[in-house]
């Protein structure tokens, strides 16, 4: 039988914690529920303690993947439900995703539907980050930044090293299960509207937001990501090349550094692409023994279903 653990990153969250823990434990008596107070300096800790939550505090602010990593060293469940403590995730939606977990896949993600989260420039931003990032894994991604999520902890802390300190653990975790060969589904939710004021900037975030999915990208595909560059690097310089060549009749230097650079750049893919498979040496025997697991299961239930017909 799975136990479920709730983590809550909390930064000055004591308004929506006094609603949220309330229904949470009402929803999941027997679930564990961890409140990562990130130095919030208003009384979050005491509603959660309150509340019967286990607090564990940062001195200072250190952002909401630290909250999430710290989180997740410390959950004693089998199941982690990651979800904010803001208001936007709807508590009775945890059974959907845990559900989904409990029948075989790794990570079970609360896709928001489109029109009932974000304002109209952070759902066009949201779009283009999730297409950019479907292409980079090779899976389609229906919300690449939504915080709330079930996990099977085992394979979630294999990650932690890879996770930043900032918002963007749910655009590397995603991508990390993706690459392993973790099975990820979308569960589609409705986000409910954050009560208080927003963490988030959308020009300074969703900047960092893109760098992060290059980074990213650099490291779980390279090269998806080196491959064209180097293909666009190489038409430049074959362009050059003809166009110097017809109009001057000679070689261009344009020329030789964009074909260099292309040859540079397939390289450093190639690379990156052999320093990326190291990252999953553990995480590909781990997937082996999952795989005879549910092997062994089928067979299992083939016997007894046998079994079943010959006593019929």
């Amino acid at each position: 039988m799975d136990t479920i653990s709730i983590v809550l990153p909390c930064l000055n969250e004591e308004a929506n914690l006094t609603r949220l823990l309330p229904k949470l434990n009402a929803a999941y008596p027997d679930a564990e529920i961890i409140v990562v107070n990130d130095g919030s300096d208003d009384n979050s800790e005491k509603i959660a303690i309150e509340n019967g939550a286990r607090v564990i505090n940062h001195a200072y602010r250190m952002g909401n993947g630290a909250a999430i990593k710290t989180g997740a060293r410390h959950v004693t469940g089998s199941i982690t439900v990651f979800m904010d403590a803001d208001g936007q995730h709807n508590p009775i939606d945890i059974a959907r995703l845990v559900e989904k977990v409990e029948s075989g896949y790794e990570m079970a993600v609360g896709a928001r539907r489109v029109d009932t989260h974000a304002t109209f420039l952070r759902r066009i931003a949201n779009t283009l980050y999730n297409r950019l990032a479907s292409y980079m894994v090779g899976h389609q991604i229906d919300d690449l930044t939504s915080g709330f999520r079930a996990v099977r902890t085992r394979h979630f802390r294999k990650f932690l090293y890879l996770l930043p300190n900032g918002f963007s653990y749910p655009t590397t975790s995603t991508m990390a299960f993706f690459r392993s060969g973790f099975p990820v589904c979308y569960v589609p939710i409705n986000a409910g509207v954050r009560e208080g004021k927003s963490k988030i900037k959308l020009l300074r975030d969703g900047t960092r937001f893109f760098i992060i999915i290059i980074k990213i990208g650099s490291l779980f595909s390279p090269m998806k990501l080196f491959l064209p560059l180097s293909f666009v690097q190489f038409s430049l310089g074959l362009w050059f090349y003809l166009y110097t060549y017809v109009t001057t009749s000679h070689f261009s230097n344009a020329s030789i550094i964009f074909f260099l650079s292309s040859i540079t750049t397939f390289l450093i893919g190639i690379l990156s692409e052999q320093i990326s498979s190291l990252h999953y040496r553990g995480v590909e025997e781990d997937r082996r023994k999952l795989m005879r697991n549910n092997d062994q299961i089928a067979e299992t239930d083939s016997v007894v279903s046998l079994d079943q017909r010959k006593t019929g």
